[in-house]
């Protein structure tokens, strides 16, 4: 990782060598005896590009052996690449017809996770280098096998020379279930260390190859137990910092059964045997529950724990107050059987017994096929970035291969490659990557260029250079930046030109010019596709996620204040689901964006705290399925409960004022959340939902607050309204 001052830190330094040592080898290994031994100039070609294409330009994520694994599957659609860039080079019009769709396609992949979107800029390089002039379908057989001798060099090189495995995502699993039962059971474990334990499963501290990204079943059971397990740590935490001297007896039963549950679930992770049903903690909040029922609906004195006077509602000891103590318990409960659910889909891939809620497991029982579909669909709107993203990368090539070949440029394929490698999501990201590059192929042009001119149609010195080229740029480039590393690839396309074919000095300037055309043409693309990135689209996105997560509020109270229970329906969830699916993807790409965007302070001191915004509306959802399955329902009818109504309504207001602020239109005005009057007594139903809506309302609260800052202070001045404590925010995952 790099540190403050951006020096790369030495286990990044470490891996940049070992791949540019995977990538070198491979490559010499690959196009020295195919030229010089074989006599077959372009196998020797495509195996020299094959392994910088994959271990170079591409990013292969995971160990050595998950990335020869990668390489390896990578073999077939590069074929069928290289084979449909050889037969559509016949005219320029079917080879952008082609690039336009290959280039979709392959950059679309990234719905499948980073696994996919890390070959894509590969595979695409495959049907770049097929398509352009001349057009020669009788050397098809040579370019598949330099491209498969090249990538079956490199696959072997990444398991001779490979990179450390890093922690899967099962073992940071039992890892942070380890913690979380201990302190369900010995309730000694510092808070700090709790939401420590909970931040590892942060997607953005899991390695890329280990991220459970996928659209199956597997993927998606293991990412939900990981947001659950983070949850539940997180209850604990603030559990811990608020215990009282003495835990009531009820809460440390059902605190051991979730301890117990959390235990076997890590021991059944780390021996790979399938995990517990959460059937004896289903059972236990239950008869939580039914104490917390007759708690209230019973003389005082029927609780051992309890004086035999009643107290007032606000005394610590009256059982209102033991209540509304005992939902955080509960909430942790409910966060320890959701991940024992989903850890058992993710052992067997189909529960044995339908899962409650069945909206949050949706996915259980839908075949394989049927998810990635929804994956794909999910994401073909114009919301979705990755939508964006393929479209802007397909226009861009497809308009350089148009240029390309209608101009007649000499190594034409170089235009394609500046905008396959320089475009970046944001227009001024673009414009500084361009502006680097192009003063790095300048650079390089003038090295090469002299060296051309200097050593002359001397082979054997261009063979002697090429190598060591190779290492130093591969090296080299990555440690000293964009401009480097473009003018050390200027001297080793030229020095392996000139080994295939004569070349002089102009094959410097030509590529040059081409880098530049591809420079523009990439600028120009990210000028009229999506310039701001996601800027603009985290805002439309999490305005859509809280309407759709507030409406889950009324909803939900009216669930549960309706007698008899059942009568009303919580909302459905689905469409709420699906709007944080893609508010995720769109906040994940900002965030790759922030180092470019974040230039303006101004402007982002007025940003919203994303993170908060998130957790909000996660615990909107969970809460409209948790509560109806586990909150207090007394059989007896409950009496009207005023200030619940409309506290919930007012959550949905707040939710609506802040999407309207975030989408720039005027908010309409309506009282803010408030607090529950002091010595109010408890309605049976309405204690776990005041507790639920008390805290979503005083999160909104915070929201709200950070986007106007106080007249006397301006936006620059303000600081950053502090999240909920003890809460960490959920992490993008796959949409």
């Amino acid at each position: 990782m790099r540190g403050s001052a951006g020096v790369i830190a030495g286990a990044e330094r470490a891996a940049i060598l070992r791949r540019s040592v995977r990538v070198t080898v491979a490559a010499s290994l690959g196009f020295y005896p195919a030229l010089y031994a074989a006599g077959l100039p372009v196998t020797a070609l495509y195996a020299l590009f094959a392994p910088i294409a994959v271990g170079l330009l591409s990013t292969v994520p995971g160990s050595g052996r998950q990335q020869a694994a990668v390489t390896l599957r990578v073999i077939p659609p590069a074929l069928a690449a290289a084979t449909l860039g050889t037969l559509l080079a016949v005219n320029t019009w079917a080879a952008t017809g082609g690039m336009l769709v290959i280039g979709f396609v392959l950059a679309f992949a990234a719905v499948g996770g980073p696994r996919a979107a890390g070959v894509g800029p590969g595979l695409q390089l495959f049907y770049i280098l097929a398509c352009f002039p001349p057009y020669a379908p009788h050397t098809l057989l040579e370019r598949l096998a330099g491209l498969s001798i090249g990538l079956l060099l490199l696959a072997a090189c990444e398991i001779l020379l490979p990179d450390p495995a890093a922690p899967t995502y099962r073992e940071r699993l039992a890892a942070a279930l380890g913690v979380a039962g201990h302190e369900a059971l010995a309730g000694d474990t510092p808070p700090e260390r709790l939401r420590e334990a909970g931040a590892t499963m942060r997607l953005s501290r899991v390695p890329p190859a280990e991220r459970p990204a996928g659209a199956g079943r597997t993927d998606r059971a293991l990412e939900q137990a990981g947001r659950a397990v983070r949850r539940l740590l997180g209850q604990l935490a603030a559990l811990a910092e608020a215990r009282p001297s003495e835990r009531d007896p009820a809460s440390a039963v059902l605190l051991g059964h979730v301890g117990e549950l959390c235990e076997e679930c890590a021991r059944a992770l780390r021996t790979g045997t399938r995990p517990p049903a959460p059937e004896p903690l289903e059972h236990a909040m239950r008869s939580f529950q039914a104490e917390r029922v007759r708690l209230e609906a019973g003389p005082p004195d029927a609780t051992p724990s309890r004086p035999a006077v009643r107290q007032a509602p606000g005394s610590p000891h009256s059982p209102t107050a033991l209540l509304r103590g005992q939902s955080p318990v509960l909430a942790a409960a409910e966060a320890a059987r959701v991940a024992g659910i989903a850890l058992g889909i993710a052992h067997s891939g189909v529960p044995v017994r339908g899962p409650a809620p069945r909206a949050m497991f949706w996915y259980a029982e839908r075949a394989t096929p049927d998810l990635w579909a929804r994956r794909v669909l999910g994401n073909t709107t114009l919301r979705s970035v990755l939508f964006q993203n393929a479209v802007r990368t397909s226009l861009g090539l497809a308009a350089a291969r148009l240029v390309a070949g209608s101009l007649d440029l000499t190594h034409g394929f170089w235009v394609l490659l500046a905008v396959l490698t320089l475009g970046r999501s944001t227009v001024g990201a673009t414009w500084r990557a361009v502006r680097r590059a192009v003063a790095g192929n300048a650079a390089g042009a003038v090295v090469a260029g002299a060296l051309l001119i200097g050593i002359g149609p001397v082979t054997q010195t261009y063979a002697a250079l090429l190598a060591p080229l190779m290492l130093l740029g591969f090296f080299g480039g990555p440690m000293l930046g964009i401009a480097c590393q473009q003018g050390f690839f200027t001297l080793v396309v030229a020095t392996a030109f000139a080994q295939i074919s004569p070349v002089t000095w102009r094959l410097s300037e030509a590529r040059m010019i081409d880098v530049v055309t591809g420079s523009a043409i990439g600028l120009l693309c990210g000028l009229l596709a999506w310039p701001a990135g996601a800027r603009r689209e985290v805002r439309r996105t999490m305005a859509g996620l809280l309407r759709s997560c507030g409406a889950l509020v009324p909803g939900t109270a009216e669930a549960l204040l309706t007698s008899p229970p059942g009568e009303r329906t919580v909302p459905g969830t689905l469409p709420s689901l699906h709007r944080m699916r893609l508010a995720e993807a769109a906040y994940a790409q900002y965030g790759t964006e922030a180092s470019a965007t974040r230039g303006d302070a101004v402007a982002k001191e007025a940003e919203p705290d994303w993170h908060a915004l998130l957790v909000t509306a996660d615990d909107m959802v969970w809460g409209a399925h948790r509560l109806p399955l586990f909150g207090l329902r007394p059989a007896a009818p409950a009496p009207p409960d005023t200030w619940t109504r409309q506290s919930a309504a007012a959550v949905e207001r707040a939710a609506g004022r802040i999407a309207a602020r975030l989408d720039q239109r005027a908010a309409p005005a309506g009282p803010r959340c408030g607090e529950p009057p002091v010595g109010r007594p408890a309605v049976p139903p309405s204690v776990d939902l005041e507790v639920w809506i008390t805290s979503l309302g005083r999160q909104l609260a915070r929201i709200e607050a950070a986007l106007e800052p106080p007249e006397h202070e301006t936006p620059g001045e303000r600081t950053p309204e502090p999240g909920p404590p003890g809460r960490r925010p959920p992490e993008p995952g796959p949409p």
